[in-house]
């Protein structure tokens, strides 16, 4: 493919494409065997979270964990996420 866009005639040929290994993000450690799961929420639920996380010195994933093994059991599930 080339590129005609240098404006004097001359055509210089168009750069291929970044091999995709090239943009991926390497995973961290503690991530490996593990999915995100998030969620849309407004700026209070992610401050009164943080504050309760704060408040408890425990993190907002820790939280989160606890939460979904609440609904786990509330709908009639195991708890799978804190043990």
């Amino acid at each position: 493919m080339l590129d005609r866009a240098k404006g004097d005639g001359e055509a210089m040929p168009a750069l291929p494409p970044k091999p995709d290994i090239l943009s991926r993000k390497p995973t961290l450690n503690g991530r490996k065997g593990t999915k995100l799961i998030g969620g849309h929420f407004s700026p209070e639920v992610s401050t009164q979270l943080r504050i309760i996380a704060a408040e408890e010195g425990t993190t907002v994933q820790s939280l989160l964990g606890e939460a979904l093994d609440d609904l786990f059991v509330k709908k009639g599930r195991s708890r799978i996420v804190s043990g």
